[in-house]
């Protein structure tokens, strides 16, 4: 299993005052390799990723996909043992980086050959999207709120408070710039996971499989915190683990805003939080949840 980083020699240049300097020194850079997914031995999907994790990402995006409702739909998670390169001692060893997963009704083959709807680049409208994340959802967000009627009234200081003490858990991103995080935080402000991945929708993918895991889905009185832009994909994934309340650091694309409202997340974007407590937000949907009473 690979590290989360590796050291590389790098030539630096800079230009300070008009004059350029250039020197050597040691940088280390994120870790990405690929992993191929296979459900029941067929191939599934190729995604590149930061390795570690791994069962948590991949039981996260079959949730996600709608090919599984809970942990107990898989019956066992491998590597596979064939997937195997010489090392320096010219050895076999295993890359980790094939991982078959078998579930406990093996009728779901027939599902591999379906078009996935979470890729930007898949070709389907905005309004089919959306319309194939409700089919697939088993946690309709406004029956969540429908027994919530008086709302949450989440205080906006501890999601700024969440967004402050996510940079404080990512150790990758401190060493190389080069990852993305994805949390999951309580009404109450605890952390429940933190996950890192050179991809935003794989670390998105493994705090939701570990939630699976622990069979806390739908995840009612809790929200997703994203370190990076909230797309389509990273609602959709939301919403289909029953999450009420998406918060990214960047912005939010106009289909992410669409999906939100069309399943009654909220969504916040533009998360900044400074260390005097201060800090900022924009809410695209769903206000209702957070607590505006003291608002000037």
């Amino acid at each position: 299993m690979g590290k989360g980083t590796r050291t590389r020699r790098i030539t630096t240049v800079r230009v300070r005052d008009g004059r350029l300097y250039s020197g050597h020194k040691g940088d280390q850079l994120a870790i990405e390799e690929p992993l191929d997914i296979r459900l029941n031995g067929q191939k599934l999907s190729l995604t590149m990723r930061s390795p570690g994790h791994d069962v948590e990402l991949i039981h996260g995006f079959l949730h996600g996909e709608g090919l599984i409702t809970g942990r107990g739909d898989v019956h066992e998670a491998r590597y596979c043992e064939g997937a195997v390169v010489e090392d320096e001692t010219g050895l076999p060893r295993n890359t980790y980086n094939v991982m078959d997963f078998t579930t406990s009704t093996p009728t779901l083959l027939p599902v591999i050959s379906k078009q996935f709807t979470t890729t930007s680049a898949c070709g389907v409208c905005g309004s089919e999207s959306i319309d194939a994340v409700k089919r697939k959802s088993r946690h309709p967000l406004a029956e969540q709120w429908a027994r919530r009627p008086e709302g949450w009234g989440l205080d906006p200081a501890v999601i700024l408070d969440a967004a402050r003490r996510l940079g404080e858990e990512q150790s990758v991103f401190s060493r190389t710039g080069g990852v993305h995080a994805a949390a999951l935080v309580t009404v109450d402000g605890e952390m429940l996971a933190v996950r890192e991945d050179v991809g935003r929708h794989n670390a998105v993918d493994k705090v939701i499989g570990w939630a699976l895991l622990q069979d806390l889905l739908p995840l009612d009185d809790a929200f997703l915190l994203v370190s990076s832009r909230a797309s389509f994909e990273i609602a959709q994934k939301a919403a289909m683990a029953g999450i009420p309340l998406l918060v990214c650091v960047s912005a939010a694309s106009s289909l992410a805003v669409e999906t939100a409202e069309a399943m009654g997340m909220t969504l916040v974007g533009f998360t900044r939080a400074f260390d005097d407590g201060d800090g900022r937000m924009n809410v695209y949907t769903g206000a209702q949840r957070l607590d505006l009473t003291a608002a000037e």
